[in-house]
C-alpha cells in the first residue's frame, strides 16, 4: 500500500453551489478535483475551457474562508505565453466578473489588493517578478517552457517550491515526452524527479539521453499520471454530453515544393557534394530551411491567391513561419499583392504586438503572420479556418498547438491546413508525422484511463494495490524448474 500511495492531496473541498454558475458540468468537475488536490495538472483539449477553469480554481483558493488556512490579501498568479494575457483578462471580466491585472515586474504588484495577476513566462524567467509573493500559481500552456532550453526549464519549475497551491494547464502535455510529464510532477510536488525516473524508467541503449518505460511498469505509470493529471479530450470522457463539442473536420495537406538540389557544399573530408540529400541533422535542417525560403514562400503566395479568388479578401487567413527571413519575405509579397496583414514577431514590444493582434481580431487586416513558438499557444484564432505553414520543423508541440488555434471547440467551419516543405526536407516531414501519430495513440490511452476511473485518485490507488502482486509463471526443462512469484508466497504454497 505504501508503494502505491500516489493519492496526495494539498487542497480542500468545495461545494457545487459555491462554484460560479457559468461553469459547464465537465468544467465544474475538473475545478472541484483540482482544488481538492491543491496541486494538479489540467490537460484538457483545445476549447474545453482551460482559461475559465484556471480562473475559477484561483478565485476559489483566494476566497477560502477556513480560518486554519486563511489567506489574507492573498495573491494568485497565472503565467502565460506572450499574447495570451488578453484572453484571461477578457474571460475574467466578461465570464466570471473577476478583475485580472497584467504585470511584468514585482514593483507593479498593488499593495493590499487581493486578486489574480497574469504575467508572461519571460518576466519570471528573467526574475523580474518575485513569484514567492504569491499564494497560488497556475502555469498556462507550460509546454512553452521547452523553448527556453532544458536547463532553464528545470530551474524555472523549481522556483515555486514555497507556493502552497500550484497548477498546470495545457492541451498538449506530450505523453510521448515522458520527461516533460515528470518535470510537471516535480513542479507540483507530487514526486521528486529523480525518484520518478528511478521508479518507472530505464535507459534507452539505442539512443543517448532517451528514456524508456519499463514494460512491466507501463500501466502503473499511466495510472499514476491520472492521480494528479486529468487528460480530457471531450466532455463524454467524464460522462457528459458532447453536444456542442464536436470538433470540425481538419484537412491536412503536405505540400512538397521542388527546389534546386545541386550543391556547392563541401563535406568534412573536403569532398565536394554533388546533390543535397534529405535533411537529417539539425545543422542540415537549418541549412535547408535557409536555402529554400524563396520557393516555399512563393508557393505560399500562390495558395493565398487561390484563397482570395475562392473566398475573397474578407475571409481571413493565418500564415505560420519559423525564420525572420521568411516573415520578412511574406510581408513583402503580401504588400506587393495589396493584401493587408498583422505581422507579430519578437522584435516588437508587448503593446505593439497586442495592437497588431487586436487589429486582426477586429478584422481590420486579412492575414495574421507569426511564429508558432510565439503565437501558437493558448489563443483563440478560430475566426479563421485556413492556415498555411511556409515550412516544417521537428518541433511537434509548436505544430500541433498552432494547428489547434483554428481547429478547436467553438469553430463553426471545416478547417484546412497546408504544410509546405522542400523536397529535401522529407525526413523532417516524416519525423513530424511519426510524432503526431504517437501523440494521438498515447492521448487515447490516457482517455481510456479517465473513462475507466473518472476523477478518482483513490480508485486508481486501489487498482494499483491490487496489481502490485505477481501472476505466478512456472517453466521447466530437463533437470530444472523456474518459477516467477513472490518469494514468500512461493515458499509457503509451492516449495
Amino acid at each position: 500500500r505504501e508503494k502505491v500511495a500516489f493519492d496526495k492531496r494539498f487542497g480542500f473541498d468545495v461545494r457545487d453551489e459555491d462554484l460560479h454558475p457559468i461553469l459547464l458540468p465537465h468544467q465544474r468537475d475538473i475545478v472541484k478535483w483540482a482544488i481538492a488536490g491543491g496541486r494538479r495538472a489540467i490537460f484538457a483539449k483545445f476549447g474545453l475551457g482551460k482559461s475559465i477553469m484556471q480562473l475559477e480554481v484561483l478565485r476559489q483558493v483566494l476566497a477560502r474562508e477556513h480560518t486554519d488556512m486563511r489567506i489574507d490579501n492573498g495573491r494568485a498568479l497565472i503565467i502565460a505565453p506572450l499574447g495570451v494575457r488578453g484572453e484571461f483578462i477578457r474571460d475574467g471580466r466578461e465570464l466570471l466578473g473577476v478583475e485580472v491585472r497584467f504585470i511584468r515586474r514585482t514593483e507593479e504588484i498593488t499593495p493590499g489588493w487581493s486578486g489574480i495577476y497574469v504575467t508572461n513566462y519571460e518576466s519570471v524567467r528573467d526574475r523580474k517578478l518575485d513569484v514567492t509573493l504569491f499564494d497560488a500559481v497556475s502555469l498556462d500552456e507550460a509546454s512553452v517552457l521547452r523553448s527556453f532550453g532544458s536547463k532553464t526549464y528545470q530551474e524555472f519549475l523549481g522556483m515555486f517550491d514555497s507556493i502552497p497551491y500550484r497548477f498546470v494547464a495545457t492541451a498538449t502535455p506530450s505523453p510521448n515526452r515522458h520527461k516533460e510529464l515528470i518535470h510537471y510532477a516535480g513542479f507540483l510536488g507530487i514526486m521528486d524527479t529523480g525518484q520518478s525516473l528511478t521508479q518507472f524508467f530505464q535507459r534507452d541503449s539505442s539512443k543517448a539521453g532517451n528514456l524508456k518505460l519499463y514494460p512491466h511498469k507501463e500501466r502503473e505509470f499511466w495510472l499514476w499520471l491520472n492521480t494528479w493529471a486529468c487528460f480530457v479530450q471531450k466532455p463524454s470522457d467524464l460522462g457528459y454530453s458532447d453536444e456542442g463539442y464536436d470538433l470540425p473536420s481538419l484537412a491536412v495537406d503536405w505540400d512538397s515544393v521542388e527546389v534546386e538540389i545541386r550543391s556547392d557544399q563541401v563535406d568534412r573530408d573536403g569532398q565536394g557534394v554533388l546533390v543535397r540529400a534529405g535533411a537529417k541533422s539539425l545543422i542540415d535542417t537549418s541549412r535547408e530551411k535557409r536555402e529554400t525560403i524563396v520557393p516555399r514562400v512563393a508557393r505560399m503566395l500562390s495558395l493565398v491567391r487561390e484563397h482570395v479568388e475562392n473566398h475573397g479578401a474578407d475571409d481571413q487567413i493565418i500564415l505560420w513561419c519559423d525564420l525572420n527571413a521568411e516573415q520578412d519575405l511574406i510581408e513583402k509579397m503580401l504588400t506587393a499583392e495589396g493584401l493587408s496583414f498583422s505581422s507579430v514577431h519578437g522584435g516588437l514590444d508587448d503593446e505593439e504586438g497586442e495592437r497588431r493582434l487586436e487589429a486582426w481580431r477586429n478584422r481590420e487586416t486579412f492575414a495574421l503572420i507569426g511564429k508558432p513558438v510565439q503565437l501558437g499557444q493558448g489563443m483563440n484564432l478560430q475566426q479563421s479556418n485556413r492556415a498555411i505553414y511556409v515550412g516544417v520543423t521537428h518541433k511537434f508541440n509548436d505544430t500541433i498547438q498552432s494547428v489547434h488555434r483554428i481547429q478547436r471547440f467553438g469553430q463553426k467551419r471545416a478547417c484546412s491546413v497546408t504544410l509546405i516543405y522542400a523536397e529535401t526536407e522529407s525526413e523532417v516531414r516524416d519525423s513530424l508525422l511519426t510524432k503526431w501519430e504517437e501523440h494521438d495513440k498515447l492521448t487515447d490511452t490516457m482517455s481510456d484511463v479517465i473513462r475507466e476511473f473518472g476523477l478518482n485518485p483513490t480508485a486508481i490507488s486501489a487498482a494499483l494495490t491490487r496489481a502490485m502482486g505477481v501472476e505466478r509463471v512456472e517453466e521447466s526443462g530437463h533437470g530444472w524448474t523456474l518459477a516467477l512469484n513472490d518469494c514468500v508466497i512461493e515458499t509457503r504454497d509451492h516449495m
